[in-house]
């Protein structure tokens, strides 16, 4: 950590994290508390935002290709070249996987929570065209941003803990398919 430069599209958010990793540990040694920081990788699933200009990748796909499927759009549109790679990772695993930390880890230094799983963002999209049921085409605009060429934290020490994440990637992403129709319903009947 704090080896290199911030990646651009990322800087403010990755020195806000940075700010609170460092007073939990400020805090740790000052007060002789047990504060600990974790750091999850990318998280998904049900209450996400869904917003179709400010949500993160896995929510914006369910949108994009649930909205495709019921207007009938002969394809999708996804951000950047469809290369870089991601980890993901269900919110009930890392809610999970903190509990499970605050009993089983105490030390300053940052515990990374992960899936141990990476894939592209084409193998993503192509997995949640499946869940949605959608049978267009997938076209990747590489007029837009990729970001990071990849996103991977290691939870070897996490694993070696003893804890592995239950929720298998194409589960949760039909979860969170489920709550997103959910709440796609609520919203027209108000």
């Amino acid at each position: 950590m704090l080896a290199g430069s911030l990646e651009p599209t990322n800087e403010w958010y990755a020195v806000a994290k940075i700010a609170g990793i460092r007073m939990a540990q400020a805090w740790r040694r000052q007060h002789n508390a047990d504060f600990i920081s974790v750091i999850p990788t990318n998280l998904y699933g049900a209450g996400d935002n869904y917003h179709p200009e400010n949500s993160h990748v896995t929510a914006a796909l369910i949108r994009r290709f649930h909205e495709a499927k019921v207007h009938g759009a002969p394809d999708v549109v996804v951000w950047g070249s469809g290369a870089p790679l991601r980890e993901f990772l269900a919110a009930d695993d890392l809610g999970d996987a903190c509990a499970f930390v605050m009993k089983h880890y105490s030390d300053e230094t940052p515990i990374n929570i992960g899936s141990g799983e990476e894939l592209s963002i084409a193998q993503l999209a192509s997995l949640v065209r499946d869940v949605v049921g959608y049978g267009g085409r997938i076209v990747f605009d590489r007029n837009r941003p990729d970001g990071v060429p990849r996103k991977r934290v290691d939870s070897s020490r996490l694993s070696a803990l003893g804890w592995h994440p239950r929720i298998a990637l194409a589960d949760g992403l039909r979860t969170a398919y489920a709550d997103f129709t959910a709440q796609s319903g609520a919203l027209r009947q108000r």
